[in-house]
């Protein structure tokens, strides 16, 4: 089995194809421009033709983001969830509502590996902080890749999330079929990973907010790029595949990170404008997706520890803050970034084939430039 870890090189981006790019964007134009933040991705790939279930073909892997880094694991993050349709799973997210506290490595994956992505992140934790009296929620969210993948076979194993886990560092982030988007497909071509990132100014500072997709939505008519109705203009030039799905079906993950001090209800609002960058690539959101959302604020470093009881434990602690009226920027930076993060997934998402000869193509590059080139006259 061809297994790969993420950071080797950046592939194209969605600046290829003529997208405008409002905002500033970091260095990376990554989640990882955020100071801390770590991604590892673990990538599947092996077999092809007929699905023989625990054989392959096997088109998935792992993604893994450590919020802190590895020198911040167990310090909480303020942070906020939203699901936009829930047919779909991302585990923790009742604690995340109850406490505001996001304390563990977030994991994203395919919808039967939710159990081994689980298993792998307390098995790390057990390991790189084995001193620590340990109570763990892992943060671990899926979409489908069963059209390509075998889904089924139980290829995910706890050491696949140990491996990403062990992947995680800084710097550039790969994209398209790479960790656990490998498998996936967005309106109707090769989905997968997605990142981008925009500088918001306040108060005579500079903060990073960063977003992560894993992308595996919506139907080909829906897909808009740049305001232009890509999907409805390709028409039958680029076939969708034939999937035995709803349309729109599958699911989609965002992540939004920034090192601007948030509270942990203004993490959820948020979340809450993830939708609003999902719209503008097309989607209407459909029943048979599970769209989840989670951002968190890596400011604020050793105030949200949820400590046992006991006289030594006795302080009170502080948060700083943005005030609630001064959000509107960071709102405006998340859904611009998620946007241009879903059009990332599919410029770097290229043709695969997987399961039973299933096919789904990547996005044509040179026609969908043509597309832009003409509306923007």
């Amino acid at each position: 089995m061809d297994e790969q870890a993420g950071h080797e090189a950046v592939g194209t981006r969605a600046g290829a194809i003529g997208f405008p790019r409002h905002g500033t964007s970091g260095p990376l134009n990554a989640i990882t421009d955020v100071p801390g933040v770590e991604v590892g991705m673990r990538t599947l790939i092996a077999g092809d033709g007929p699905l023989r279930v625990g054989h392959g073909p096997v088109r998935t892997g792992v993604t893994a983001v450590l919020p802190r880094g590895r020198a911040g694991l167990g310090d909480g993050c303020a942070a906020g969830v939203h699901v936009l349709n829930g047919n779909g799973e991302m585990t923790g997210t009742a604690w995340i509502a109850e406490s505001g506290i996001l304390s563990t490595p977030i994991v994203l994956t395919n919808s039967h590996a939710i159990g081994a992505g689980h298993r792998g992140v307390v098995d790390w934790m057990l390991r790189e902080r084995p001193e620590t009296d340990v109570w763990l929620l892992p943060v671990v969210a899926e979409t489908f890749d069963g059209y390509l993948n075998d889904i089924n076979g139980d290829h995910v194993r706890p050491d696949t999330v140990v491996a990403a886990l062990d992947a995680a560092t800084g710097g550039p982030v790969l994209e398209g079929s790479v960790g656990g988007g490998t498998g996936m497909t967005c309106y109707d071509f090769k989905g997968g990973t997605g990142t981008a990132s925009r500088l918001v100014r306040f108060a005579g500072t500079t903060y990073t907010l960063g977003v992560l997709v894993q992308a595996n939505f919506g139907a080909r008519p829906e897909l808009t790029i740049a305001g232009v109705p890509v999907g409805r203009l390709l028409g039958d030039e680029c076939p969708a595949p034939r999937r035995r799905l709803p349309p729109g079906a599958g699911s989609v993950i965002v992540v939004v990170a920034t090192d601007a001090p948030l509270l942990p209800g203004q993490c959820t609002a948020l979340a809450r404008r993830v939708p609003l960058g999902l719209a503008r690539t097309g989607t209407s959101g459909s029943h048979f997706s599970g769209d989840l959302f989670l951002a968190f604020s890596t400011a604020n470093p050793g105030a949200l520890a949820s400590r046992h009881p006991g006289p030594d434990t006795e302080r009170l602690e502080q948060l700083r803050f943005v005030p609630w009226g001064h959000l509107d920027q960071f709102y405006e930076a998340c859904v611009q970034a998620v946007e241009e993060a879903v059009v990332n997934a599919l410029v770097a998402g290229t043709d695969m084939t997987g399961r039973d000869g299933h096919h789904v193509p990547g996005l044509p590059h040179a026609r969908v430039a043509e597309l832009l080139r003409a509306a923007a006259g």
